[in-house]
């Protein structure tokens, strides 16, 4: 009986099995990193447990972090973050609008392109540096909140420029030439077709930044972050504690001096603070994935 005209032939039989190969050498490796992450994370669980409450998250810290919470550590990393966050966005997504959407390729765009891609492999202690010079010193910011928020800002432009001109080259082009020859101007298209549908990619990097916004130390070592000061206890003034000019308390600088400077800490609270941060920097990842989610179901291709 000959074959059949439609089987596959031996060609694309082998395409298929190497396929089917790639595909499970790239699920095992999913798995087991996925693995290795969740048993670190259990891991902290187990041994933070005995100093895991709701205490630990509401009060202050108290006898260099052997005792009391994480409060003070841990709003001041939140106001960090939104300050970073504040000052990053506008700059960062408008030179991706102006390298994506106008900009002409040439020797400047290029340059740019380049110093960008080079910004992002700079050490964070690099940039620690830098905010030191630049914003205590030069700037006269001193070491505070607004400087360490600078410094922040500055290390993480890199990822949101890159990630808002990924998205925006995702939307296709020919969106943009069909506002074009309805007499739409490049701006209008812009603001009405072009970042509607690139939310989501913009999000994501944004999101990203904040995430490593929270977790870095290096940075905010030299521009503001320190391991004690006393806060309010009333409820109004400790959810805003630090000022623009003051120096300011973080999970990430906390968790360094207690876990290598400060003698007979209990285990157990160096372990609970790693998993307040761990915790933080997942819930502001499951924010990105479910708003980029949300975002896609809205796009028009």
């Amino acid at each position: 009986m000959s074959p059949s005209p439609f089987a596959p032939t031996a060609h694309e039989r082998h395409k298929e099995a190497v396929t089917a190969r790639a595909h499970a050498v790239t699920l095992a490796a999913t798995v087991a990193l996925s693995l290795v992450v969740v048993a670190l994370f259990v891991t902290l669980v187990v041994r933070a447990a005995p100093a895991l409450s709701g205490a630990l998250l509401w009060e202050n810290p108290a006898d260099k972090g052997k005792a009391g919470g994480l409060w003070a550590p841990l709003i001041g990393t939140v106001w960090l973050v939104v300050l970073s966050v504040l000052l990053v966005t506008p700059v960062g997504v408008a030179a991706a609008i102006y390298l994506n959407e106008y900009a002409r390729p040439g020797p400047t765009t290029r340059v740019i392109s380049l110093a960008v891609t080079s910004l992002a492999g700079v050490p964070s202690i690099v940039h620690a540096l830098f905010g030191l010079g630049a914003f205590v010193l030069f700037a006269g910011l001193g070491a505070s909140l607004q400087a360490a928020a600078c410094t922040i800002a500055v290390m993480n432009l890199p990822v949101v420029i890159a990630s808002a001109r990924e998205a925006l080259g995702s939307v296709p082009h020919a969106f943009r030439e069909a506002c074009w020859n309805l007499g739409a101007s490049r701006w209008h298209t812009l603001r009405t077709v072009v970042l509607p549908n690139s939310l989501g990619g913009i999000l994501t990097g944004v999101i990203f930044a904040v995430s490593r916004a929270a977790g870095e130390t290096a940075p905010i070592l030299f521009t503001g972050a320190v391991f004690f000061r006393a806060i309010p206890d009333g409820v109004p003034a400790r959810l805003a504690p630090y000022g623009l000019d003051d120096p300011f308390m973080a999970l990430a600088m906390h968790l360094h001096v207690i876990a290598t400077q400060v003698s007979q800490m209990p285990p157990e609270r160096t372990y609970a603070t790693a998993v307040v941060l761990v915790t933080l920097v997942l819930l502001i990842n499951s924010v990105a994935v479910v708003s980029r989610l949300r975002l896609r179901k809205h796009r028009k291709w």
